[in-house]
């Protein structure tokens, strides 16, 4: 899934000399279709906020006496829940209420993240898509399946790739913080866990430094809207971030230490994760770390563009390195789901 001041401080004079090389304006036709994208995903992702803090409401599915029966089962099911659940969008204001607070934090970590790419493109003259929203069918995840902008020219050096690279999931990291202290601040103690068991939402590094400021016990409170979508976006992040191909992660690292140890680098964090996912599935009984390191293998074989102008990075793009790799440390947690 894909993701500050108008010029950032470790953005030097070839910025300035890029602005002779901007990049095509997007057109009406553009802002419109991104628009719809945008808002498809704050109703999808609304519905899902609603799904994630309340109870399935009881819908029953047709008898199963045929073929037929068995084949339009699940299809059927799924259209009657979410009609439930839009019923009570409409009959249930407070409801909606928290729907809409999960959609808004999200999307705004989102956003967030994907202006910070797009405007680094800008700055540097790198023609880019607006960034484009994915909605998923509601009672599929967090109603997204992420945001991405697509850069259409090449990078013209290491140190832009560098600050495109970084620019996004510090711009995201940046609001999820001001998110989770408000899902902190108004998490309510949770219920006891039904005899059966449950899903646990596994705090990363973040949350647990915040609650413990905060005085907060975590593990006993419900999440609510405010916390799942900061839950959500310290995953993506994390995710981002990993040394891996194309993604985030894996741009800084070819910047910073070149294209022979970011081969090197992508392939120990796919075994790394693709161990992690082996291990939660054992020890958690979630079997998520698969589809992270389905994921990580196709990025593998995603071949990096190389940048045209290789020039060092400067002692202050390595220090914002050192901030980035912190930043994945406060939100990467090695299994974030455990299934009981």
């Amino acid at each position: 899934m894909e993701s500050i001041r108008a010029v950032p401080p470790f953005v030097d004079a070839p910025v300035m000399r890029a602005r002779r090389r901007r990049g095509a304006r997007p057109t009406a036709r553009e802002w419109a279709r991104h628009a719809g994208l945008f808002a498809l995903t704050a109703l999808t992702t609304t519905l899902a906020g609603m799904m994630l803090v309340v109870e399935p409401p009881e819908v029953r599915g047709r008898a199963l006496a045929s073929a037929l029966d068995y084949l339009l089962y699940l299809p059927e099911l799924y259209l009657k829940l979410t009609a439930a659940y839009l019923h009570l969008a409409f009959t249930q204001p407070m409801l909606l209420a928290q729907g809409v607070a999960f959609a808004g934090s999200l999307l705004a970590i989102l956003t967030a993240h994907e202006s910070g790419h797009y405007v680094a493109c800008r700055l540097y003259g790198v023609d880019a898509t607006l960034p484009f929203f994915i909605p998923s069918p509601p009672m599929i995840g967090p109603g997204t399946f992420g945001a991405f902008i697509k850069i259409k020219s090449p990078i013209p050096s290491r140190r832009a790739l560098f600050d495109i690279g970084v620019a996004g999931p510090l711009a995201g990291f940046v609001i999820v913080i001001p998110v989770a202290l408000i899902g902190l601040l108004t998490a309510h103690p949770a219920p006891p866990l039904p005899d059966g068991g449950g899903m646990t939402f596994n705090d990363p590094l973040l949350m647990r430094l915040l609650a413990k400021m905060l005085g907060v016990n975590a593990s006993q409170m419900a999440a609510g809207p405010f916390y799942l979508a900061a839950w959500i976006g310290l995953l993506v992040t994390s995710l981002n971030l990993l040394p891996v191909g194309q993604l985030d992660g894996g741009h800084a690292v070819y910047a910073v230490f070149g294209q022979r140890a970011h081969r090197w680098l992508g392939r120990a964090a796919f075994a790394a994760m693709a161990t992690l996912a082996v291990l939660g599935f054992v020890w958690h009984h979630s079997p998520g770390g698969f589809l992270y390191a389905v994921l990580l293998a196709v990025m593998l074989r995603v071949r990096h563009p190389q940048p045209e102008d290789r020039a060092p990075l400067g002692g202050a793009r390595l220090g914002v390195a050192l901030i980035t790799l912190l930043v994945f440390a406060l939100s990467f947690w090695p299994f974030p789901i455990t299934f009981s």
